[in-house]
């Protein structure tokens, strides 16, 4: 009988859990986690932040779920080391579990800021059910708030902000959000929804320090150019520390990640990896790449557990995520890897409708749409079918895409 172990039960390790049991009915599977609830909807808790959700949707599994298909759950366990030659997963305060083959699923922990005072109560980060908890309560019973973080998860507290009638600033270091992915015309799409909800954006700024009182309560934001904002609590969202500690003594190869090839395999046989930690080599792209979206991290999840239930590396991982943010009254959309590129191409159809396609070597690595999402599916189809289009920006600019207005594919 293989012994697999599955350390994090978010989406990855959840859905590597559930295809181990169809793929091996006989197997010892266990799942550990350092939570104290099985899994939820990651998704979904921001909604119940903002006050728009209460928590029973939010939950997608109880530990029935596990007992249902004889899978081992081990809650609020805390994994030390990992042994890999002798096969080992040694737990705080507890016993050894032996395995046959191992994935890491364990996500990441948000960045503190590394200033003065940054510990203290009422500065919250945004990662797991009980810190939407918190947020929602603090955010239900203040008036005004600090956001610092100008990426895809600050922007999650603006809309709390909004939500629940909290005048909020928004620092940002750069002069727009999401800098990376967005030229000034895009963003200021995004600037002006945070501004009609109640927060406003702030730019070339950034936190020098907190402020507390004498209970250690945060009361306000001074920043580096010597601005204070006075605040009833903070959001941080300046990204993920990935939780990998317990691999340190191992040989496994980490680079801000931890390294597998295509078929979520690590360097260190039987040991896989899924989800946020990993940098994957992205068939499509050619080479090493990172993305955390929930569909991205499920889609690993079931092929890492699909390939260590086979005897050989059968199926590689072969995805284009996408992120949506359905806040303000347009929807927002990135997809693929809409940071990098060697080539752009953009248009504004509206005050709130735009897009920006991003390419390397000819072929379409990524994009944001703002108002619009109709051409995501084409544009995802281009990627998959590796097709180079980026001398044809006419036609995947106009506002209604049709893929027969391109020029056939060549032959590569």
């Amino acid at each position: 009988m293989t012994q697999y172990v599955i350390i994090g039960d978010g989406i990855s390790g959840s859905s590597a859990a559930e295809t181990l049991r169809e793929e091996d009915p006989d197997a010892d599977i266990t799942v550990i986690t350092d939570e104290g609830e099985p899994l939820y909807n990651r998704i979904l808790i921001k909604e119940h932040a903002k006050g728009k959700l209460p928590e029973a949707p939010i939950s997608i599994h109880d530990e029935e779920w596990y007992d249902d298909r004889d899978i081992d759950l081990s809650l609020n366990t805390h994994v030390t080391t990992v042994d890999t030659d002798e096969k080992v997963v040694r737990i705080y305060d507890g016993e050894d579990i032996a395995y046959d083959k191992l994935l890491v699923a364990t996500g990441g922990t948000p960045t503190q800021l590394p200033v003065e005072n940054s510990d203290a109560d009422g500065i919250h980060h945004f990662w797991t059910f009980q810190d939407a908890r918190r947020i929602r309560e603090s955010a239900e019973n203040s008036e005004q708030a600090v956001i610092v973080g100008a990426g895809l998860l600050g922007i999650d507290f603006a809309a709390i902000c909004g939500a629940q009638d909290v005048e909020g600033t928004y620092l940002m270091r750069g002069d727009r959000w999401w800098r990376y992915a967005l030229t000034s015309e895009g963003a200021e799409i995004m600037h002006q929804a945070m501004r009609d909800v109640g927060v406003e954006p702030v730019f070339d700024s950034g936190v020098d320090r907190f402020e507390v009182d004498d209970d250690g309560y945060v009361t306000g934001v001074v920043d580096p150019n010597g601005d204070h904002y006075a605040c009833d609590w903070a959001g941080v969202a300046i990204g993920l520390t990935f939780n990998t500690e317990f691999l340190q003594d191992t040989d496994v190869e980490q680079n801000n990640g931890v390294v597998v090839d295509e078929f979520m395999q690590t360097n260190v046989e039987d040991v896989y990896a899924a989800g946020d930690i990993t940098r994957f080599y992205d068939v499509l792209l050619g080479e090493q790449a990172q993305n955390g979206s929930w569909g991205s991290a499920k889609e690993q999840g079931r092929v890492a557990a699909v390939n260590m239930a086979a005897d050989d590396e059968t199926e590689e991982f072969k995805w284009v995520s996408s992120y949506s943010i359905t806040h303000f009254d347009f929807p927002f959309l990135s997809f693929g890897h809409p940071t990098i590129g060697d080539e752009h191409a953009e248009r504004k159809y509206s005050d709130t409708e735009w897009r920006r396609i991003a390419f390397k070597d000819g072929k379409i690595v990524g994009g944001v749409l703002i108002g619009d999402l109709s051409p995501q599916s084409k544009f995802k189809q281009l990627m998959r079918e590796q097709r180079v289009v980026a001398d044809q920006t006419e036609v995947l600019l106009e506002q209604s895409v049709d893929l027969d207005d391109l020029a056939p594919a060549q032959e590569q």
